[in-house]
């Protein structure tokens, strides 16, 4: 069957040359360029450790609004062992937009190679413990516009700087009023040969005590009286899930209010990058708290 459609003379502008088309694109491409869209602006910068002697890069990411608003709260996120302060940008380049859409600012600092964000009892020249929880902080609100005290600051990380997170959050509630750990290595003990961690805390013998005062299972027992905000995240695959469960147990014990979050999922990056859309959540919810 064939089917006649009625003739319909073709627009004018339809008959012009190709050439004249081309012509008047360009024109209005000139008198009406495209507006630009404000995203997440991200700086390198170079943080020095009076403690350590020495100079560390860190990643800080600016929301789009940052020009415009007085102050922002800052999430500090923490690499894990073997990693550096563009790992976390590097993998979830997301962080740009999360950074937009919870209107907050985000640190990534170097926490070395596997420093576990302590102040070493063994090794003088490691103070990651004074560095990411008082001199980075400071050195952030000297330079950005951000809201200089706890209620505007939240520390979290993965794997070791899940240890991190919650140890500095818990023994410098005066500088962070939040913390969190995905996939944490919360309990040291059962890991005594791995990831040099004895390098940083002494051997099982002759430091057996620090194995205990270093591990953030036994750190709970001195809940700071200022509470602390606590968001902890482990996938059910994750070595490191057992010593989560056990401290998740703990903290029911002795009644530390904490969201607690386990899901499938490995040690791994896509892992972190699912959790750390919740964390940044978490923590904009408490800071929104905080302005009311």
């Amino acid at each position: 069957m064939n089917i006649m459609l009625p003739y319909q003379k073709p627009e004018k502008w339809a008959m012009w040359p190709i050439s004249l088309c081309v012509k008047l694109s360009v024109l209005l491409l000139f008198l009406f360029p495209p507006q630009k869209v404000k995203s997440a602006q991200t700086d390198t910068v170079s943080i020095p450790s009076p403690s350590m002697h020495h100079t560390l890069k860190a990643i800080v990411i600016r929301p789009d609004t940052y020009t415009q608003k007085e102050e922002f709260p800052v999430v500090y996120l923490l690499h894990g062992h073997g990693g550096w302060y563009a790992n976390w940008i590097l993998r979830v380049p997301e962080l740009e937009t999360l950074s937009d859409r919870y209107q907050l600012m985000i640190v990534c600092p170097d926490g070395g190679y596997n420093s576990w964000y302590l102040d070493s009892p063994v090794d003088s020249s490691v103070r990651f413990e004074t560095y990411v929880a008082k001199e980075i902080p400071a050195w952030i609100d000297a330079r950005y516009k951000t809201i200089k005290n706890r209620n505007g600051r939240a520390v979290t990380g993965l794997s070791m700087g899940g240890h991190g997170g919650l140890f500095l959050g818990l023994r410098h509630a005066d500088t962070f009023g939040a913390c969190g750990s995905m996939s944490g290595g919360v309990d040291l003990r059962p890991f005594k040969k791995n990831w040099q961690i004895a390098q940083k805390i002494g051997d099982t013998l002759q430091y057996a005590g620090n194995w205990e005062k270093f591990s953030v299972i036994n750190l709970v027992e001195n809940y700071p009286k200022d509470s602390v905000r606590i968001i902890i995240d482990c996938g059910t695959e994750d070595f490191f899930y057992a010593v989560n469960q056990s401290l998740h147990r703990k903290m029911l014990e002795l009644k530390i209010p904490h969201d607690y979050i386990e899901r499938p999922g490995k040690h791994d990056w896509p892992y972190w990058r699912n959790a750390i859309e919740y964390q940044l959540l978490y923590f904009h919810r408490y800071f929104e708290q905080g302005r009311h």
